[in-house]
């Protein structure tokens, strides 16, 4: 059975009990005997053995994480896995792993946080909810992706997809959250995409210099030298997107250029993808001068942490009275991201989460021993 992109599906879920065969791939699905009805056991058949493998992860950990995630029962043997459990987390379990076979199909190996990103977008999608037909096959979650010269890039969380449809669709975009949901990686991602297509002409990359309160000249070396301090987060992900050497004949020839945001009064900036990094370290007239750049054929993407705001006490952020101001115009878009959307490598997560544990433990013995030196003293 193919999908409406005419590409054949991995997984199939058909009637209780029944085999059918579709290409070489194929599901069992069962409904298991108990006393909920909610329960059910399905066989997932996958048609490549490799790619299944891949899929599963080194020690079938991906499916473990699932397992773990969902709480749910799943064995893998050869290209088959069979899971046991809710029916409702049983389907975000199978759009997961069709997402990840999906990667798989790419060339890429999915690890964890692709696996956290596949069930994060399977459960926003109608996967929970009852299908009138078991032998109709539900709709295919296909994650927003970014395709460079180096790598692909596939949305890891829901707000994540929102954000690169965002980027694909609107001239002006606000990415505003915490450090680490991905904003400003996928909009240099984005960036480079435009650039290699031909899309647009040239890269600008912004970033207001609060640490040297935008006074560069004292600095020594050129310009580039002044600022590359401040830019460092946007030139790694720039390296992570093409290749070296081509991003230093770009810069050479001004097709990638680092503009800090106190010189780019006065321009009109065509045929350009502009990002403005820590936005929210920009005043109201800064704002509304980089905004007022946009020429004809650009994209302007603008990221920043309103949390994070490192202006003078009772100075307004520019970015967040530009969010209000503009929140109705047409063709802008603003897409924030929340904690939940943070993509960490699973033990630094592991790491947090025990030094929160610890504060907390901490904070609550203090509090103890305060009571009882009150108490003693009565």
């Amino acid at each position: 059975m193919n999908d409406s992109t005419g590409t054949k599906k991995a997984l199939k879920i058909e009637g209780t009990g029944k085999v059918k065969k579709s290409g070489k791939a194929k599901t069992v699905a069962s409904t298991v005997k108990t006393a909920t009805s909610d329960m059910d056991h399905v066989v997932l058949v996958f048609e490549d053995n490799r790619q299944a493998n891949v899929v599963f992860g080194q020690f079938d950990e991906n499916l473990a994480r699932i397992e773990q995630k969902l709480g749910l029962d799943i064995r893998a043997q050869g290209n088959e896995v069979s899971i046991s459990g809710n029916k409702q987390d049983i389907e975000v379990a199978r759009q997961a792993l069709d997402q990840l076979y999906e990667l798989a199909k790419t060339g890429l190996q999915p690890g964890l946080p692709d696996v956290d990103g596949a069930i994060a977008l399977a459960a926003t999608s109608d996967a929970g909810t009852d299908r009138e037909s078991p032998e109709k096959d539900p709709p295919k979650v296909t994650p927003a992706h970014i395709s460079t010269r180096k790598k692909t890039i596939y949305a890891r969380t829901p707000t994540q997809d929102t954000y690169m449809r965002a980027l694909q669709r609107a001239e002006l975009v606000f990415g505003v959250g915490p450090a680490g949901t991905g904003k400003t990686y996928l909009a240099v991602a984005h960036a480079a995409m435009l650039l290699e297509r031909g899309l647009v002409e040239r890269i600008i990359l912004s970033r207001p210099a609060v640490e040297a309160g935008e006074r560069l000249g004292f600095l020594p070396g050129d310009m580039k030298e002044k600022v590359d301090p401040y830019l460092r987060p946007l030139y790694d992900a720039l390296y992570d997107m093409m290749p070296a050497e081509k991003i230093e004949r770009a810069m050479a020839a001004d097709i990638i250029e680092i503009a800090p945001l106190a010189f780019m009064r006065g321009r009109t900036l065509a045929h350009s993808a502009v990002i403005l990094d820590e936005a929210q370290n920009t005043t109201s007239m800064q704002m509304k001068m980089f905004l007022t750049r946009l020429g004809e054929g650009s994209r302007m993407i603008v990221t920043g942490d309103p949390s994070q705001i490192d202006l003078p006490f009772g100075q307004k952020s520019g970015l967040t009275e530009a969010m209000r101001i503009l929140d109705s115009i047409d063709n802008i878009v603003t897409v924030h991201f929340s904690q939940k959307d943070v993509v960490r490598h699973p033990l630094v997560t592991a790491i947090v989460t025990a030094y929160d544990r610890d504060a907390r433990a901490n904070a609550k013995n203090r509090a103890l021993d305060n009571n009882g030196k009150k108490n003693l003293s009565k």
